[in-house]
């Protein structure tokens, strides 16, 4: 049978599992996405948070028009996140694993505290069987 010490510990174990995953989520990343521009020209690096790192240019690129330039970022920012979406493998948002942890903990105190209560129940019942008060 289950006593209050072992529920407890296998409580905080299943948290401090959850708590490893929120500490350590490069675990779960993916590699950076780079793609290149006009020849080579520009090249832009897509982190593993899925934000732009870098983007790089030569001088060169600086002969072409504004408008074609920045039509050329834009294919490049969105060609980028295409690829992340498409590694990443899914359109469902990552779990929000801080929220679960926590959301853990809550139901941990909350049992704990009826555990208790319900302990100190079957402990009054069993003193009034025994004949005590």
């Amino acid at each position: 049978m289950f006593g209050e010490d072992a529920i407890a510990q296998q409580l905080a174990d299943a948290r401090a599992t959850l708590s490893t995953a929120v500490r350590s989520p490069e675990d779960h990343q993916i590699e950076p996405v780079i793609v290149e521009g006009v020849d080579g020209l520009l090249k832009l690096t897509l982190g593993v948070e899925g934000r732009v790192d870098k983007f790089e240019f030569d001088p060169r690129i600086m002969r072409i028009g504004s408008e074609v330039l920045f039509d050329e970022i834009k294919r490049m920012v969105n060609a980028a996140l295409d690829e992340r979406a498409e590694a990443l493998g899914t359109d469902e948002p990552a779990p929000d694993l801080e929220a679960i942890n926590e959301s853990v903990a809550e139901i941990q105190d909350r049992s704990l505290r009826q555990f208790q209560a319900m302990s100190a129940s079957i402990s009054e019942v069993m003193n009034k069987l025994h004949g005590g008060r």
